[in-house]
Formats: structure tokens, C-alpha cells, sequence
């Protein structure tokens, strides 16, 4: 058994993983339980506050050079085909105008990867376990190697053994689940720069094209028996969400893009959240452990900021982390202790607010847009269609500082 001791070990190398190795500025080990960088979901819409935290990291001209710059939203309602709402994009926030584009994943995680120094992310390496023995973690891993940490940040999803470990209860399923998939059009795609909602129906979906040759879709439903074998296969999978559209007014370049995209392997995924009452009173930190990006605040995408928040939590972290480890070295190894621990509290405090508002804001808007209740639905399509759009530019009207 191979025994190795690092200063800060990061478990997953997703965007909050890759973040805060990138911004922290000192040595640490990332260990990915996967062969490569997993770049599952295909592609997500990242909002002003997460080209905030790229810019910190010194990677967002690299993103905006690859993806489009959205000028509009447009909500349809599902039931009539009509446009429910339109909400220009451009738009000045806080501090400055919004940007959204939609980034493809892969991309993105390439990016940040190729920043950091060569071998900081060990592949492979799934951790299986973590206990304490005074100030040192010891990690087992899957493949029965022990690595022994400082400091130990769990970016290690919905399932973390790192929250585990800190007490934080499991993610509740939500009751819907998600499938999505990305079309490629080598000769261009002729959609605007605009994301495309179709709302009701029990439904949601959205068509966002990436750059002039790519378009993603996705697409959140409650299942049901009605749904019969839906679930087993993509093709499966794939027809019955056009089948579900088909019936709904959706345009048909937007069916088109579903019926010619890659989709994953996996059909779909429930969808899960964390209580924001187990973030009110749960522990995000603890020692020199902490967690970050869906290990803490795991949500539904009706906001599209799962991977924007992990991208916040990477340069809060990093910024935190890096203050405690600038004051000396060596000798000093009690202080250094306690100034992580103060670091990693000072960290939880910054993004547990934050986190509950995310969470709490994405549910809501989930259930309103996707009810089948009829007075819900009569409410959502004269009146709330404009304000549920607002309130997504509105969570993205944040910024996490510099580095």
C-alpha cells in the first residue's frame, strides 16, 4: 500500500476542484476517481458571476473566444407556443454588464487543467474513506492506496464521501429528472444568440446553442408510469422526449436539434438537492476538511448555476486558503493549523448563505415553471413568466472577488 503526505489533497476534479487548485498558488494534489476528465452534461450556461470567477482565474478570454455572447431569453408556454416573456441579456448588473454563454463543459475543464502544473491531478484515484488523527487526514482510496493530507477539500459530487464525513445529510431527489445532449452542425445552426425555454406541460426544456456549430439541449420532467421504458436506452430516451415536445407546440428546428445530438450513455439522472435547512445548521468545514461545488450545495438547474456557484466556491477557497498558507512555513506547523481552520471557517461562512439562496431559489422557480397545476399554470404564463426569467439574471448579479 502506497502512503504519501501532501499539504492539501482535493477530491474531484470537476470545476470547483480545478478552481481552487488553479487560484490556490501552492502545490496540491487533485484526485479524480475517473480515467479522465469527466465532462458529463455536455454543457452549461455560465452567467456573468461565473466569467467573474474565470476572469480571477485568468482563464475567461480563453472561453469567450470559443462561445457565444446571448443577447436575449425567450420563455414559451408549452401549451400555446407563444412567447410567454422575452428578457433582453443586455443588461447592466451590479457591477458592470451581464454576459451569459453557454460553455461546453469539456472545454472548460480542459482549460483550467492545462493551467495547473503537470501531475497536480492524479486519475483513477477514488477516494473510498477519510478518517482524522489529529491534524493529519488519512485518505483510502479505492484501489487500496492511503494518502495522508493538512488539508482535505472534497469537490467529490453529489455523493461525497468528504460531506459524509462532515455530517451533512444526504442530497434529497427532487422527484424530476433531467436528460440533455449536444448537436453539432458543422455548416452552422442559423439559431440566434438566444436561449430558447419551453415551459409547462410538466415539462422544461431549453435549446442554447454554444458557438455557430454547436447547440445543447436539455430537457427536466417528472417520470411516470406513463413514461413506460423511457429510461432503459438513449434511443429510448431520445423519443420519447421528442415525442413529449412534438405534442407541445416546440418549433421544429428545436426538435431537430434533439433528434441529431450526441447524448450520454446514461439515459437520464434524477435530480437532487440539498436541504438549505442542512446547510443552515450542518457543517461545511470542520477542522482542515471542507467541501465545495455539488458536494455542498447540490441543486436543481432551473437557474443554471450548479457549475457557476462551483466556480465561486473555487476562487472564495482559493483566496481563503491562500492567506492561510502565506504566513510562513516550516516550524510553525500548530499556527498553520489554526490558520487553516480559521481560513476554511471564514470560507463556509462566505458560501453558506450564498448556497441557500441558490438551492432555494432554483427549486421554487422548478416548481412553477414545470407545475400542471391549472391556476399555477394560468398565473406562470400571464404574469410570472417575465419575473421567473429575471430572477435568473438577478442570481447571477454576483461577484467572488479577485484572487
Amino acid at each position: 500500500m502506497e502512503e504519501a503526505m501532501e499539504d492539501i489533497v482535493i477530491a474531484g476534479a470537476g470545476l470547483a476542484g480545478l478552481a481552487t487548485a488553479l487560484g490556490k498558488g501552492v502545490r496540491c494534489l487533485v484526485l479524480e476517481s475517473s480515467p479522465a476528465l469527466r465532462a458529463s452534461g455536455f454543457a452549461f450556461t455560465t452567467w456573468t458571476n461565473a466569467f467573474r470567477a474565470l476572469d480571477a482565474l485568468g482563464v475567461g478570454d480563453k472561453i469567450r473566444e470559443h462561445h457565444l455572447l446571448y443577447e436575449r431569453m425567450i420563455a414559451f408556454s408549452a401549451a400555446t407556443g407563444e412567447a410567454a416573456a422575452e428578457v433582453s441579456l443586455k443588461i447592466q448588473g451590479k457591477s458592470g454588464p451581464h454576459e451569459i454563454r453557454c460553455v461546453k463543459r469539456d472545454f472548460l475543464l480542459q482549460t483550467l487543467a492545462n493551467e495547473l502544473p503537470e501531475g497536480t491531478i492524479r486519475y483513477s484515484s477514488k477516494v473510498a474513506a477519510m478518517e482524522e488523527d489529529g491534524s493529519v487526514k488519512t485518505l483510502h482510496l479505492a484501489d487500496g492506496s492511503i494518502i495522508k493530507a493538512k488539508v482535505v477539500i472534497g469537490c467529490d459530487g453529489v455523493n461525497s464521501v468528504v460531506a459524509k464525513w462532515l455530517g451533512l445529510p444526504k442530497p434529497i431527489l427532487s422527484g424530476r429528472s433531467a436528460t440533455r445532449g449536444l448537436a453539432e452542425y458543422p455548416a452552422g445552426h442559423g439559431f440566434g444568440p438566444e436561449i430558447l425555454q419551453f415551459i409547462g406541460h410538466g415539462f422544461r426544456s431549453g435549446v442554447l446553442p454554444c458557438s455557430d456549430t454547436s447547440v445543447y439541449w436539455n430537457y427536466t420532467w417528472y417520470p411516470s408510469p406513463a413514461d413506460g421504458d423511457a429510461e432503459e436506452s438513449v434511443a429510448k430516451m431520445r423519443s420519447h422526449v421528442v415525442a413529449k415536445l412534438r405534442g407541445a407546440n416546440i418549433p421544429a428546428e428545436a426538435l431537430e436539434v434533439i433528434e441529431r445530438s450526441e447524448m450520454s450513455d446514461v439515459a437520464s439522472s434524477p435530480l437532487r438537492f440539498r436541504s438549505p435547512l442542512a446547510l443552515v445548521r450542518g457543517s461545511i468545514s470542520r477542522g482542515g476538511v471542507c467541501v465545495a461545488g455539488d458536494a455542498l450545495h447540490p441543486m436543481t438547474p432551473e437557474l443554471g448555476q450548479g457549475g457557476c456557484a462551483a466556480l465561486e466556491d473555487g476562487v472564495v477557497l482559493a483566496r481563503c486558503l491562500g492567506e492561510a498558507f502565506s504566513h510562513g512555513h516550516g516550524h510553525e506547523q500548530d499556527d498553520e493549523g489554526r490558520r487553516v481552520k480559521a481560513a476554511l471557517e471564514k470560507y463556509a461562512e462566505a458560501r453558506r448563505w450564498r448556497s441557500i439562496q441558490l438551492i432555494t431559489a432554483a427549486y421554487v422557480v422548478g416548481f412553477i415553471q414545470q407545475s400542471n397545476n391549472a391556476v399555477v399554470r394560468f398565473v406562470r404564463d400571464r404574469f410570472l413568466a417575465g419575473l421567473l426569467a429575471k430572477t435568473l439574471v438577478a442570481m447571477a448579479d454576483y461577484d467572488c472577488g479577485t484572487l
